[in-house]
């Protein structure tokens, strides 16, 4: 028996070994690239999707009017006119910066409503606008 030539076309159909494909390089730097992308967007979404959509805790500032809403474990908070007249209206008296402690607040004069989001967190000591 006689072995086929390289170039017959029938030899790989007679037992040769077909022809490996090249291994593409830099699979690995393809692969790390990625999860870090994917670790980047994962990021962006935790941290800034709150703050596009409205989500975020609003930081008013002394002297602002809040509207608060929803219930006492979710309360959303919106900027106000003070003037407005608006019913659940409160003036920010105090901001208490980098906490999350509501006795920060005197509660005999003020209600605390409690802020956070990621490491942003702050207590707004609010008194009561009466409504118009």
């Amino acid at each position: 028996m006689t072995t086929p030539q390289p170039s017959d076309p029938f030899a790989a159909a007679q037992g040769a070994p077909a022809p490996q494909p090249e291994q593409k390089k830099g699979g690995l730097l393809k692969k790390i690239g990625g999860f870090v992308v994917l670790v980047i967007v994962a990021v962006a979404v935790k941290v800034g999707l709150p703050h596009l959509t409205g989500d975020a805790p609003v930081h008013a500032k002394v002297g602002e009017c809040v509207i608060v809403t929803g219930p006492d474990n979710a309360p959303e908070v919106e900027t106000q006119d003070c003037s407005s007249g608006k019913a659940d209206l409160y003036k920010v008296a105090e901001v208490h910066e980098d906490t999350f402690d509501a006795e920060k607040c005197d509660r005999t004069k003020y209600s605390a409503l409690q802020q956070q989001l990621g490491s942003d967190k702050f207590v707004l000591c609010l008194e009561e606008v009466a409504a118009k």
